[in-house]
């Protein structure tokens, strides 16, 4: 199975998420994320951080997941390519997030993306897909 496929969009970048579970879909999507910004296998897994992340619904969690990744990322300057979801149920997510800070040597940056949004955002529970379009 992929992992994540780019989907066209007039302005911005869009992609679909799958997994064997939801779950492992908002991994993808995580990792899809970072596939935009760099490329995700010249980072090296050598930092961690945890996101405990709660809200309403599974649209509100999807963005505010992303969402989350990209503060740590403009904040941090970390770049992550492994996302191990270990709570995910009732609107709630823990992962850790696995990564390196940037380094200029070492990684490409290639997109910049500002945030996630809920234009055509979907979270498909019995495909185990997710859509999201990035605002870049």
């Amino acid at each position: 199975m992929k992992r994540f496929e780019f989907i066209e969009h007039t302005a911005d970048i869009g992609f679909r998420a799958y997994g064997n579970t939801l779950a492992e879909a908002y991994a993808n999507a995580g990792y899809a994320l970072f596939s935009i910004i760099t490329e995700p296998e010249t980072v090296e897994g050598v930092e961690s951080r945890k996101l405990d992340l709660q809200e309403d619904n599974l649209e509100a969690l999807l963005f505010e997941w992303l969402n989350s990744l990209i503060y740590l990322f403009d904040t941090e300057t970390i770049l992550f390519n492994r996302f191990e979801i270990n709570h995910f149920e009732d609107g709630k997510l823990k992962a850790v997030c696995y990564g390196e800070r940037y380094d200029p040597f070492r990684h490409q940056l290639k997109t910049e993306v500002k945030s996630a949004t809920y234009h055509m955002l979907e979270v498909d529970k019995e495909q185990n897909c997710v859509q999201v379009i990035l605002d870049i």
